[in-house]
């Protein structure tokens, strides 16, 4: 039976730093080289057969730790615009706590934190949900159905999204689910993608 398995990247400097992140090509920090290293040794003993992630170097980097960890250097990974994380629009690089004095938090929290109402010029997660999704269905599930093992590494949202669809989950289920970085989730599929079992390792 096939293997999914998603990875949300290691701590960028923005996630350190509270900042709306975005499409903003921001890098790891040191915390988050490590917990990818430690990812990648949590995956040790699996073997991809495909690869998967955003044009953002914080996935890549992360996806690189991990693809070495396990001996897997060589292995092709497909990057693909649709896979990057939400688009936070004008919110892009500001700091969170300026951001809600500024708009008041309840506003904020209405950006972050509903299923389909985006901030100023970006998307809502079921925006990033509407890309992410034919991209997986055209890309990613045939091969998931012809029996191969493949590792997604991308971003909270954009992960997100795709829990959703795999687990059939509702809007306000998703946004109850917190996808920490650097931790691998794996998925145990059948034959006709069921999840037989989903668990953070």
């Amino acid at each position: 039976m096939p293997k999914l398995v998603c990875v949300r990247h290691g701590q960028s400097e923005w996630n350190l730093q509270n900042k709306f992140t975005g499409w903003v090509d921001v890098d790891l920090t040191e915390k988050g080289e490590k917990e990818a290293i430690n990812a990648g040794e949590k995956l040790k003993g699996y073997h991809f057969d495909f690869a998967f992630s955003s044009l953002l170097k914080r996935a890549n980097r992360t996806m690189d730790f991990i693809l070495k960890g396990i001996g897997q250097s060589d292995l092709h990974v497909e990057r693909d615009q649709n896979l990057n994380e939400r688009m936070y629009g004008e919110l892009q690089g500001k700091n969170k706590a300026e951001v809600s004095a500024e708009f008041g938090e309840e506003q904020v929290h209405i950006w972050r934190r509903s299923y389909d109402i985006p901030p100023p010029g970006g998307e809502s997660l079921k925006d990033t949900r509407e890309r992410v999704i034919p991209y997986y269905t055209e890309h990613i599930e045939p091969l998931l159905k012809s029996g191969k093992d493949i590792i997604v590494v991308a971003h909270g949202n954009s992960l997100r999204a795709l829990v959703m669809h795999l687990e059939h989950l509702s809007p306000e289920e998703i946004l109850k689910k917190e996808i920490p970085t650097g931790t691998p989730y794996i998925y145990d599929l059948d034959g006709d993608l069921k999840v037989n079992s989903a668990e953070f390792i």
